[in-house]
């Protein structure tokens, strides 16, 4: 390795942060209000121990105000930096610099990981890092050609989330991808045809920012990578190409495949906390550079406060932190052509430096009147881990949010649980008890029952207790209150009874999800009912119990044209109004709806009711429509209303059938004789009758 060299830098300029990449060299700029001595340290390799280069910040030139700022001459996008930064140590007020630490950039887009990574070796002060800390990258925004892509903007009313894990997508050995690109942006590339297929309208990735795999207890891993060092580069270990530069081409290679297919991406956005956790964390950014202005600190500056559950809370409404925030959107937006995101405890964006809720928060109202995030959609988790919960008033216009009260109710309904018909119907039309004050779209709701976060569909109906034990928290971790079935046995079962009976459940919060109006969210594999064995917490679990098994679509192909054939009709265009692209959703928002028992015109919203039928007339395809929905455990026969045209009526959807009786291809749906329908237990039907 050659020897290092030291130099002292040219001036530079303090604008824009982080590395911008000059005909003749680089500018680079980071902030540091109390910071005594800054250094770049350039390396050749990601495992080099020693810099080969490291220019030193001269206080006078290389300061303006609390920004630090170099021109480096000759240096090229793909090369490996990173800080060395002295300053006071007082960890009672809040004063972490540790000079023996290499620090990324936060505003680097991307980072290189060594093989000797060492967590544990940033968590000790003093410790010199060099050879052992992630490596910034300098990246060149503009050096990629997108042949004209942009983000596609399509309307939220016809938008149906898939959220996926970009690794656990492809990773297992059933996917036919081949081995080099399993579990990376470019495997997921070659998985186009089945999205495609599925009929899903955009793509929710769960955290691709560069997070630290290692922030979990020993012996696991960090697989959901809700533990971000970065929040402008693309997760290193997802690419198939592991040059500096590779990452960030092929996350833009997947983004532009997708975009080709008519696909959106979604980001899952982590800006509540950082990977640095609390004050035995490691030193990797942040709390090197300015621990004040990073994150909100108690007691004087001694401790951190703790609202993620994570440690530490990212200091959102400080103004450099904001502007960070600001920045990283747009960048994700402008250079790297994300569709939208989707805000991890977004709740936490609410509280100022002390921690207090405040009603304008600026971070907020910065991100949704930026004008170069008009029309990108923003989605928010309305809670963070300390009792904040925002769900129908989280602030600004612009936000959807994660309805966790359908998931709630919706599984409570179909779970037979008393005194739930009342507030199952008000999630079916958009949950206006939570958002008909805003007077806003129905799409304000994003409709889910299951995501990442808990049991999955098939594991909702086959474990009543979840089954945590492999995390090594002795099953105390993830939630108790589940709202789930098991139907009867706890776990797999070869009982044909009790598996028909969790298929048709399966069925039932599928079309419930994409029936109700709103914008609906599917959980990857829930398609084929992707089992996690019961456990509920998987964030510690890169295997097979995670990954997407793709035997179970064969197994499953049932669930899945069910799916598929659901999210067609959703989707598809009004046959008298091609122009207006009405989906079905909007076409129920806008009709004149009326509530139903087993009787016409008596609903029973009593206590002890488990069945509920709602009627539409679709104006602008003239067509009524009666949804079914039976909850009870014994089947009931609802009275019809009578067609004006006497035609007859037409089963779409009856989930108690066998497939492919379980539901019809929209241009064969077969009629049904009589005035009255007999809906099995714990069934969903829905029925069409042509007015003209």
């Amino acid at each position: 390795m050659p020897a290092t060299t030291v130099s002292i830098a040219a001036g530079g300029i303090s604008a824009p942060l982080g590395p911008t990449v000059m005909p003749d060299g680089v500018n680079f700029s980071v902030f540091s209000r109390h910071a005594t001595a800054v250094e770049i340290l350039f390396f050749d390799g990601v495992d080099d121990a020693r810099p080969t280069r490291t220019v030193r910040l001269d206080a006078t030139r290389n300061r303006t105000y609390h920004y630090w700022h170099a021109f480096v001459p000759s240096v090229r996008p793909g090369q490996l930096y990173g800080y060395r930064v002295e300053g006071p140590l007082d960890p009672a007020r809040g004063l972490c610099f540790d000079p023996g630490k290499v620090l990324l950039d936060p505003y680097g887009r991307g980072v290189a990981v060594p093989e000797p990574y060492s967590r544990e070796a940033a968590a000790r002060f003093g410790h010199d890092t060099t050879a052992t800390a992630m490596k910034s990258v300098v990246v060149d925004p503009r050096a990629y050609d997108w042949e004209g892509d942009a983000p596609l903007r399509r309307p939220a009313s016809r938008t149906i989330v898939y959220e996926m894990h970009v690794r656990g997508f492809t990773r297992h050995p059933s996917s036919g991808v081949a081995d080099k690109t399993r579990g990376t942006y470019a495997g997921l590339i070659e998985k186009i045809p089945y999205l495609k297929d599925l009929g899903i309208t955009a793509l929710e990735l769960l955290p691709v920012f560069q997070f630290d795999p290692y922030a979990v207890p020993p012996g696991l891993v960090n697989y959901w990578g809700y533990q971000p060092v970065s929040f402008f580069a693309p997760h290193q270990a997802y690419s198939s190409r592991q040059d500096p530069l590779g990452p960030i081409d092929e996350f833009r290679d997947m983004v532009k495949a997708l975009h080709r297919a008519g696909l959106e991406v979604i980001l899952d956005v982590v800006f509540n906390h950082t990977a640095e956790g609390g004050h035995d964390g490691p030193t990797l950014s942040f709390r090197g550079l300015d621990n004040h202005a990073y994150y909100i600190l108690e007691d004087g500056g001694a401790r951190y406060a703790d609202y993620s559950g994570c440690g530490n809370t990212l200091n959102a409404n400080h103004p450099i932190v904001r502007r960070m925030i600001v920045d990283s959107l747009r960048y994700w937006v402008e250079q790297m052509h994300v569709d939208g995101f989707r805000f991890d405890l977004a709740s936490i964006l609410a509280r100022d430096p002390s921690g207090q809720v405040l009603a304008n928060p600026p971070v907020l109202l910065d991100i949704e009147s930026d004008p170069a995030l008009a029309g990108i959609k923003f989605m928010a988790e309305a809670w963070d881990a300390s009792g904040l919960y925002q769900v129908g008033s989280f602030v600004g216009d612009a936000w959807k949010e994660w309805n966790g009260r359908f998931r709630d109710d919706v599984r409570a309904f179909f779970n037979g649980e008393d005194g739930m018909v009342g507030r199952f119907a008000d999630r079916l039309v958009g949950s206006p008890e939570l958002y008909a004050h805003k007077q806003r779209e129905p799409e304000q709701s994003v409709n889910f029952v299951t995501c990442h976060d808990g049991f999955t569909l098939n594991d909702l109906v086959s474990y009543d207790r979840k089954h945590n034990e492999a995390n090594r928290e002795n099953n105390r971790d993830g939630g108790d209150d589940n709202k789930s079935w098991n139907c009867g046995v706890e776990g797999p079962t070869d009982d044909r009874a009790v598996e028909r009976l969790r298929n048709r459940q399966v069925k039932n919060f599928l079309a419930t999800t994409l029936l109700s109006i709103g914008l609906p969210m599917i959980l990857m594999g829930d398609e084929v009912r992707r089992t996690q064995d019961g456990n509920n917490n998987l964030y510690c679990h890169d295997d097979e119990r995670a990954w997407f098994d793709w035997t179970l679509l064969d197994r499953h192909r049932d669930v899945h044209r069910f799916v598929s054939l659901l999210n067609a009709r959703r989707v598809l265009r009004s046959v008298r109004h091609e122009e207006q692209r009405l989906s079905l959703a909007q076409l129920i928002a806008q009709a004149n709806k009326a509530w139903h028992g087993v009787t016409l015109d008596h609903a029973d919203w009593s206590r002890g009711s488990h069945s509920l039928a709602f009627g539409a007339e679709l104006k602008d395809e003239r067509r009524l429509v009666h949804f079914i929905f039976n909850a009870y455990w014994e089947p009931l026969v609802f009275e019809l209303p009578a067609v004006p045209s006497g035609k007859p009526w037409r089963r779409w959807i009856d989930t108690a059938l066998d497939s492919p009786d379980d539901i019809a291809p929209w241009q064969q749906v077969p009629p049904i004789p009589g005035h009255s329908y007999r809906a099995e237990a714990r069934s969903v039907v829905v029925l069409f009758a042509d007015l003209g």
